[in-house]
């Protein structure tokens, strides 16, 4: 009875072990890659938010998990090295900002999970099959959202006068590479000419597409969502101001540094609900299997101490609907 009863409990074992083998075995520390193009300062806001989220899931970094951050520094050819440093880790995971880094991991491996956040288009970057079901080693939140039309709304509320548009574009994301059918419609039903300013190459002649935006006398500016933009991000804001241009951005990190207004995603949101995908992840659960998901919370962000340098008066109307107002 007693090798009957050994035998048992041996094939059961045998049965039970596969069920387990994707999960983190007992007592192992998680270790988890964060690859950003931009610095640790200015992407602060987002990684901590990232914390949060993995605190709310059980996880304190330096108790039962270990987090191993890589920063480009604005820097796009340093982030296949960066990415290949975190493979060589033997990380459970990556984390990604952006669709440069989400690429750079990509093509260093096939086989670790990677977590994109505030990617564009994740399917015509060829990350994923379908928001559905991503499928392969990449899953995560995508920014993608029809919003040009809405963020053109906001800035003729706001400036009712205004009847000539330039839009900052960056042609390598493939999220804002153009002007959208949403953002030509609302500028026809408004009555709004749009000017599409492209800014291509490794060193994008800001000061050129300034110079065509007052040459063509456009009475405002929408900046859409784009590497490029990000990365030069002040550049873009002194010299919307240099031009006295009152501009909508496609994310709140610029109002934050001096631009007037943006609606976007939450970008903060996304990091934090990036934990729930590393959460799953660690648990069993392959990328391939979790939807991608997209934006849930939008913010317009209003910077009245920029409005007042430029002379210019948010109505009250549009102030109502702000979420956030600096004053």
């Amino acid at each position: 009875m007693r090798l009957i009863g050994l035998a048992v409990i041996l094939t059961l074992s045998l049965f039970a072990a596969p069920l387990a083998a994707d999960a983190q075995p007992a007592g192992k520390v998680p270790r988890i890659g964060v690859l950003s193009t931009n610095s640790q300062a200015s992407v602060s806001t987002h990684v901590e938010a990232f914390r949060q989220g993995l605190r709310e899931r059980g996880y304190v970094e330096g108790q039962n998990v270990v987090i191993e951050y890589r920063y480009g520094d604005g820097n796009l050819d340093r982030l296949p090295k960066l990415a290949a440093e975190l493979v060589a880790l033997n990380v459970d995971l990556i984390v990604t900002g952006g669709t440069s880094p989400t690429r750079a991991v990509q093509q260093a491996s096939k086989t670790v999970p990677i977590v994109m956040t505030i990617v564009g288009d994740p399917i015509a970057s060829g990350f994923i099959a379908s928001l559905a079901k991503p499928g392969g080693n990449i899953t995560g939140l995508t920014q993608l959202a029809a919003l040009g039309g809405k963020r053109l709304e906001l800035l003729k509320e706001a400036f009712p006068k205004v009847s000539r548009v330039a839009m900052l574009l960056d042609p390598a994301s493939s999220a804002q590479g153009a002007i959208g059918p949403d953002t030509r419609m609302t500028a026809e039903v408004l009555g709004v000419k749009l000017l599409s300013l492209e800014l291509r190459g490794p060193n994008p002649d800001f000061e050129g597409a300034f110079r065509t935006a007052m040459r063509e006398r456009v009475g405002a500016l929408l900046v859409a969502a784009g590497a490029a933009l990000a990365l030069h991000s002040k550049r873009v804001v002194d010299l919307a101001a240099k031009n006295r241009l009152p501009a909508m951005y496609a994310s709140s990190e610029f109002v934050d540094i001096g631009a007037l207004m943006s609606y976007g995603p939450s970008i903060p949101d996304l990091f934090r609900r990036a934990a729930t995908y590393v959460d799953k992840i660690l648990k069993g659960v392959k990328p391939a299997d979790l939807p991608v998901e997209q934006p849930t919370k939008f913010e317009l962000v209003i910077n009245l101490k920029t409005a007042k340098a430029l002379g210019l008066t948010i109505p009250p109307s549009v102030l109502a609907r702000a979420d956030r107002v600096i004053e």
